[in-house]
């Protein structure tokens, strides 16, 4: 039975407002008998420090309520204290659009069931990612794909899964390339690159699948690439991500690794989770750390 359970839930963003929100979510953790404390995030970045901050103060659980960025926020915030403090386990309460690391772990989308998943407290351990100095539970990517992060967050007028594949869309249409020099433990490339993008779940936006072989807790991180590729193969190409078939195109090389490091030239902005976290990287350096994180499923 999860008790002292310390709730981070994202004030902005999202079809609901924050009152809404924070409604759906006590009434559901009451029904579940969870004991709580919430705090509203007020800005990108609050919930790092809220996260961080509820480790430090010795909560044993933590809770992201919101989408994948939300998650990106504690898990940062949960890994930047776990040198200071005992490792506190994280649990999820969906409400983004996407929720790709929530559907991985099998977490339901309706707020009242993951509350009783959070009562039950039956946990898994996961891998993370690192780059550079940022963790991410999900995804993370190089090239296009923050494009299209930063092009899917300006489409607050479209609603759903379908406002990433417009985002996606609209940034392929102006997409340039780039000339990187990619190096893992057993292989290495350097060329014309449009897009590198790693994972630690099979999906990325909701609808992408990025990394089909992919496994939060095989001790790798998978990357895709895109070799030299015109405007018109990505588009091509496209559809076929919705279900890992563009892993069998020969100008895209799908690995696995424990290491990733890359040098990009011109600079690229960096995405882990769906958010920018660095926009003008030219040494990108990733890393996994296995079975890092636990987590209430």
């Amino acid at each position: 039975m999860a008790n002292k359970v310390k709730v981070v839930l994202n004030s902005y963003g999202g079809r609901l407002s924050a009152q809404a929100k924070r409604d759906r979510v006590e009434q559901g953790l009451q029904a579940a008998g969870v004991d709580y404390h919430l705090e509203l995030t007020t800005e990108t970045g609050h919930g790092i420090e809220l996260a961080r901050q509820a480790t430090l103060d010795g909560w044993p659980i933590v809770v992201a309520a919101g989408g994948d960025g939300t998650i990106h926020e504690v898990v940062n915030g949960l890994m930047q204290a776990a040198s200071e403090a005992e490792a506190s386990t994280l649990g999820i309460i969906p409400l983004g659009t996407a929720n790709d690391l929530a559907d991985a772990l099998e977490i339901p989308r309706n707020i009242n069931r993951a509350c009783q998943r959070l009562a039950a407290g039956k946990t898994r351990l996961i891998d993370i990612g690192q780059v550079n100095d940022r963790y991410f539970a999900n995804n993370s990517a190089v090239g296009l794909e923050p494009a299209i992060s930063l092009a899917h967050d300006r489409m607050r007028w479209v609603k759903g899964n379908i406002r990433y594949i417009l985002a996606a869309l609209k940034s392929i249409m102006t997409a340039q390339c780039w000339t990187m020099r990619l190096t893992w433990h057993n292989g290495v490339y350097e060329g014309p690159v449009i897009i590198v993008s790693v994972g630690n779940s099979c999906r990325t936006g909701g609808e992408f699948y990025m990394y089909p072989d992919a496994s939060l807790d095989d001790g790798l991180i998978d990357f895709v690439y895109g070799v030299g590729m015109s405007r018109w193969q990505i588009l091509w190409l496209l559809p076929q991500t919705f279900t890992g078939n563009h892993v069998n195109h020969r100008l895209v090389v799908y690995r696995q690794t424990t290491t990733l490091s890359i040098t990009a030239s011109p600079p690229t902005a960096i995405q882990a989770d769906g958010e920018i976290i660095e926009d003008n990287a030219t040494e990108i350096n990733y890393r996994v750390l296995p079975k890092k994180l636990r987590v209430i499923v």
